[in-house]
């Protein structure tokens, strides 16, 4: 199964993931950015041929009876909406969240001054978003969908309520947390969709994107 952290920069994704990596016996542990980032100006859907291209590992992962870990910006939408997404055996979808000020220092100190003012703040307006977007699929879906890549298949979900049971996004907020905790919080989400998915519990397993299920009131 593909299991997701999403998030906007400088919340702490990748720093979770492989802080249990060597704990999650099964499972690899892959960050999005490691095939390489283009430089700004990033091309046109490169974000979304390239949530394919890991869902496509995950696959290969899949055959070989392994679990993808992945760390990168894709939300729940975005990653229902790849091409090969129904071919997963399951998906489970992590928002690794910070307050924005925290968020602020982290880059700061990370990347040592490489952001300016606005920079900083489309990173706080893509975490907003993402906030909104783990609790609604109605929340501003244009901000994916729109001038998309054309293969990207937006249908799959927005006709869904915030109430369906397979729109679901895990939320940990790391803001003044200690790692450890926040690492603790991860791996035992991770431990409860994996043994969701075991028992048939879990609401993205094969079938979800069927026609049948859609528009649930």
């Amino acid at each position: 199964m593909l299991l997701a952290l999403t998030g906007s920069s400088g919340a702490g994704k990748s720093t979770l993931a492989f802080a249990v990596a060597d704990r999650l016996t099964g499972a690899a542990v892959h960050d999005f950015d490691e095939v390489g980032v283009p430089d700004p100006p990033i091309p046109p859907h490169w974000r979304n041929e390239m949530t394919e291209h890991w869902i496509r590992r995950a696959l290969e992962y899949q055959e070989r009876g392994l679990d993808l870990v992945l760390t990168g910006n894709s939300p729940l939408g975005e990653i229902l909406a790849a091409p090969s997404a129904p071919l997963l055996d399951g998906i489970a979808v992590c928002l690794i969240d910070v307050a924005d000020e925290p968020r602020r220092g982290r880059l700061a100190r990370r990347d040592g001054g490489r952001w300016d003012e606005r920079a900083l703040d489309s990173f706080c307006g893509w975490a907003a978003w993402q906030r909104e977007h783990a609790r609604d699929p109605r929340a501003r879906p244009g901000v994916i969908a729109d001038d998309s890549w054309p293969e990207m298949v937006w249908s799959r979900w927005t006709g869904w309520a915030s109430h369906d049971p397979r729109w679901r996004t895990e939320v940990i907020d790391t803001t003044g947390r200690p790692l450890a905790a926040s690492a603790e919080r991860f791996e035992r989400w991770v431990a409860e969709q994996r043994a969701a998915h075991r028992s048939g519990r879990l609401p993205l397993a094969p079938g979800w994107a069927d026609a049948g299920w859609a528009d649930i009131e």
